[in-house]
């Protein structure tokens, strides 16, 4: 049994990036530091044998759902001359760390054109049920594959989640600000189904119900109610399911067909047949070890464009993660 982490890039670094304090320069190496120091911390804590960086594509899902992240567009358009000038830069330093992962270390490097990092690493954990896998990335949509063989560490927070619940660093539990107890363990299957009835606004994802409820009424079905019916598909399921709403546009929309089009967006584990197999194609050509020799002099070398001092002071331990093969 091995243990990989895994490491949302471009979600560890570009996260990072705002929350630095300073100038260009300064953001631009703290991304770098936060991302090797959250593999190096992983690594350790947790008795990892290999990492795996997931990389970006353009999504199949824009293709099947058009206005799929169309937002993140606008944003982009709404950008000052300086804000452009600095999202360039933090694109071109990201590609040279891309680079760099790629070509001067042992780590697995996965990309393709029509997948995002999610279905990457959703697809490497379903490829590898007998392993332990750490997640790297503060985004909330992993914890549906959160199991006693998955969890997730969050850099930017320092927070661990796990089957058993939300902890710091030092392993304590996290504290709900609200009720001032411990925060429960994530309920994967729950957290999926309330996602895929309300959507993801970060994800331009619109909700099959809008308005719902989490716990119903005496005269309406909430969430929780419809959600204990869904293997039975019984009288709540159905009453929350059968539901039909009009939008802004005019249009009818009946609650299951929206519902069933957030799963194929939003499920880790519904992607369409022809996604399913280039999932299954990147991962089949990327167990394969690499023989990158004298890695941590290549880090060191890394270190030194950047100005990471601090990195390069203890390159050894910073190193082995990267060094480390894919254990064939």
């Amino acid at each position: 049994m091995s243990t990989y982490v895994l490491v949302d890039t471009a979600n560890t670094f570009f996260r990072a990036r705002h929350v630095v304090r300073g100038d260009l320069d300064t953001k631009v190496g703290m991304a770098l530091h936060i991302t090797l120091n959250s593999i190096k911390k992983a690594w350790q804590d947790f008795d990892a044998d290999h990492v795996v960086f997931c990389l970006e594509g353009r999504s199949w899902r824009k293709d099947f759902y058009e206005p799929y992240k169309r937002n993140r567009q606008v944003a982009r358009d709404a950008l000052t001359a300086k804000e452009a000038e600095e999202d360039t830069l933090f694109w071109e330093v990201f590609d040279e760390f891309k680079n760099f992962v790629t070509d001067k270390t042992n780590c697995t490097v996965m990309q393709h054109s029509q997948l995002e990092a999610d279905d990457l690493i959703a697809g490497w954990i379903q490829s590898h049920p007998r392993d332990n896998h750490v997640i790297i990335s503060t985004d909330g949509d992993f914890a549906q594959l959160i199991a006693p063989n998955v969890k997730q560490y969050n850099g930017v927070s320092n927070t661990t989640i796990t089957h058993e619940g939300y902890f710091t660093d030092k392993g304590a539990p996290v504290i709900d600000k609200k009720t001032k107890e411990a925060k429960p363990a994530p309920d994967p299957a729950f957290m999926l189904f309330e996602k895929c009835m309300r959507g993801d606004t970060s994800d331009n994802v619109f909700s099959a119900y809008p308005g719902v409820r989490k716990k119903g009424t005496k005269n309406k079905v909430g969430l929780i109610e419809a959600f204990a019916d869904k293997d039975t598909k019984g009288f709540n399921w159905n009453n929350m399911m059968l539901q039909r709403w009009v939008d802004h546009e005019g249009v009818e929309h009946r609650v299951l067909d929206d519902y069933n089009r957030n799963v194929i967006l939003c499920d880790l584990s519904a992607q369409p047949g022809n996604i399913r197999s280039i999932i299954n194609d990147v991962i089949e050509e990327s167990m394969t070890p690499k023989e990158i020799s004298q890695v941590g002099m290549r880090l060191m070398k890394f270190c030194a464009k950047w100005d990471m001092q601090k990195i390069a002071d203890q390159a050894s331990h910073y190193a082995q993660p990267l060094q480390a093969r894919y254990p064939a």
